[in-house]
């Protein structure tokens, strides 16, 4: 069996958690590939390592002195290198990120030292070989993955690797340049190299039992989610539910590969399995809830609307047009309304306008500011009748006004629009409805 192992920031913050996270790896000997994320917090007020690389590239930059920053992040590691007795120096690495800093490389590159000097410390720590991404993972041009390189390239060195780490987070650009996947992106890395060794397991460790109901900020103590399946969590994740980098699903599952949620500081929880399909019948009607707020309504009112052959297509390239897209689309007989980020949409309203009008000529247009939406998800809610009339009930006890109702075909999810001010309540009322009472 072979099982690739994630650590994220906080698991890897200092060397007590580093020790732990020694714990963990060798009490299995399955897990075989480790990928480590950059330092995270030690304590509430701390700086993650990556935020302080960002700032001492931005001074760098500047043409201000860095030295001093660069100090401060070399003290991080000397003392993780330190607390885990290690004869090892990282000055000469350091040595050549000032270097690379004064010759500006890049921000990318400055973001992914925290991970490259990380995986270092790991790999002298558990004894194992490093992986630098840079030579394994593969970027288009146009950002996204090259899939068949990085599968190509990682996958033959792996096989001739019994045990290695790869820091997270970066790989190659087609320049040659290191460049990084989005902020979280070491789930993604954890991902690409589990489906290039066709893993048996995906491991991911960080400081929470697995996914939850709801978000732990808005409800006190909620309940975890046992099994998830990747199209639940896909949806959860993409509204907000943070535990797991939305991107980190489609490497594993184009190869069916599971997915654990693990808690680093808390090894025997059995955590959060996210699976391709499960027969496993949910504990509750819903999977979870999610949602985001500061989102935008522009309603068009157009007679007729319904027998104008592309009147929708003509709407959205209005905002295609300005560079705007689009969360949701409900509609109406004579009525059709497109849901937007505010702070996307803002500057540039009065064009989207100008656009509609001469697009579609629309009877009247209203648009409505500061909405959020939430998402409720669960592969039970097919089979069981009356889940949108619970919602409902629940938001009216709870004086919540809802602005939309949008439902997917594949009656996984339910999305709700509604003010934020009353973002909370909302989740709340539903989580009260399908959980706590359980109706």
């Amino acid at each position: 069996m072979k099982k690739v192992v994630k650590f994220g920031g906080s698991s890897l913050a200092s060397a007590e958690q580093f020790k732990k996270v020694g714990n963990i790896i060798k009490s299995d000997p399955d897990r075989k590939y480790v990928i480590p994320s950059a330092p995270g917090k030690r304590f509430a007020k701390d700086i993650k390592v990556t935020d302080l690389l960002y700032h001492c590239y931005e001074t760098a930059v500047a043409g201000e002195d860095f030295g001093e920053l660069l100090e401060q992040i070399k003290a991080r590691y000397n003392e993780i290198i330190q607390g885990l007795s290690l004869d090892m120096s990282l000055d000469d690495e350091f040595k050549t990120i000032e270097t690379a800093f004064k010759n500006k490389e890049g921000i990318d590159y400055a973001a992914s030292r925290g991970e490259y000097l990380n995986g270092l410390v790991m790999a002298k720590y558990l004894e194992y070989e490093f992986l630098d991404p840079v030579k394994y993972i593969f970027f288009r041009k146009d950002g996204r993955l090259d899939q068949e390189k990085t599968y190509n390239t990682l996958g033959k060195k792996l096989n001739k690797v019994e045990r290695a780490v790869i820091p997270g987070f970066y790989g190659c650009g087609v320049d040659g340049r290191v460049q990084t996947f989005s902020r979280g992106g070491s789930d993604v890395t954890g991902s690409v190299v589990a489906k290039a060794v066709l893993a048996d397991m995906y491991e991911n460790w960080t400081d929470v039992s697995g996914v939850l109901v709801a978000d732990p900020r808005i409800i006190e103590n909620p309940k975890p989610i046992h099994t998830v399946t990747y199209k639940e969590l896909r949806e959860l994740s993409y509204m907000g539910a943070s535990v797991l980098h939305e991107d980190a699903i489609f490497p594993v599952r184009t190869e069916g590969i599971p997915i654990n949620i693990r808690n680093t500081n808390a090894p025997e929880d059995e955590g959060t399995f996210i699976v391709e399909s499960t027969c496993v019948k949910p504990e509750y009607t819903i999977t979870g809830i999610a949602g985001k707020k500061g989102f935008v309504s522009i309603t068009i009112e157009k007679d007729m609307m319904n027998a104008q052959v592309g009147f929708g297509r003509r709407v959205l390239e209005a905002f295609e047009k300005e560079g705007v897209s689009f969360e949701h689309m409900p509609s109406g007989i004579d009525t059709l309304t497109v849901f937007v980020h505010q702070d996307e949409f803002q500057q540039k309203e009065q064009a989207v306008l100008a656009n509609l009008h001469r697009a579609v000529h629309p009877d009247s247009i209203e648009m409505e500011g500061d909405l959020a939406l939430v998402a409720v998800v669960g592969r039970g809610m097919k089979a069981t009748r009356g889940t949108a009339g619970r919602i409902f009930s629940a938001l009216a006890h709870a004086n919540v006004n809802v602005k939309m109702i949008d439902q997917g075909s594949s009656e996984l999810n339910i999305i709700i629009g509604v003010q934020d001010k009353d973002f909370e309540a909302a989740i709340k009322a539903i989580y009260d409805i399908f959980v706590t009472i359980r109706l």
